[in-house]
């Protein structure tokens, strides 16, 4: 069913000619992750947030909110498409929690810092893999760290 979620999202975004880059543990997969997905996250540019939510109303099963919750501060919509959770996030702003210095970092999404992988039958732009990885590294949780061994050993 990830597939069809992803074909939706990705749909409604190229439509609008939104930029989107994917991450989370899709990104983490392209790179060598074998662990099954939880949802799909993706980040849009702060100004065309508000039009990918109005897009997806239907299917909205979180509304937009500002939420400092489990590593994360950023404003954020949650979607669910054929059950699967699609997470779409504003990249202004957002903010991911340093687990080693126990602090609110930034986390600066780069639009044009980029792999494209073929993933779910797409072609999907990607967080860089060091991106990536030097991400997850900061929020260390269990799942990041899982992600990031598999990442290396894959390499």
């Amino acid at each position: 069913m990830h597939h069809l979620a992803a074909q939706w999202i990705v749909g409604l975004l190229r439509d609008r000619n939104i930029p989107f880059l994917v991450c989370g543990g899709l990104a983490a997969k392209g790179y060598g992750s074998k662990r099954d997905l939880n949802d799909i996250d993706l980040f849009v540019p702060g100004e065309h947030f508000s039009s990918v939510v109005k897009a997806g109303q239907e299917f909205v099963s979180k509304a937009v909110a500002h939420r400092p919750e489990l590593g994360w501060d950023l404003a954020y919509v949650q979607f669910k498409y054929q059950g699967i959770k699609v997470e779409v996030g504003s990249a202004d702003g957002a903010k991911i929690f340093d687990s080693g210095s126990k602090t609110w970092v930034p986390l600066n999404i780069d639009f044009s810092r980029y792999a494209t992988v073929h993933l779910l039958g797409l072609e999907l732009p990607l967080m860089l893999k060091n991106d990536l990885i030097q991400y997850k590294t900061v929020l260390s949780r269990p799942v990041d760290i899982e992600d990031i061994r598999a990442i290396r050993i894959s390499a």
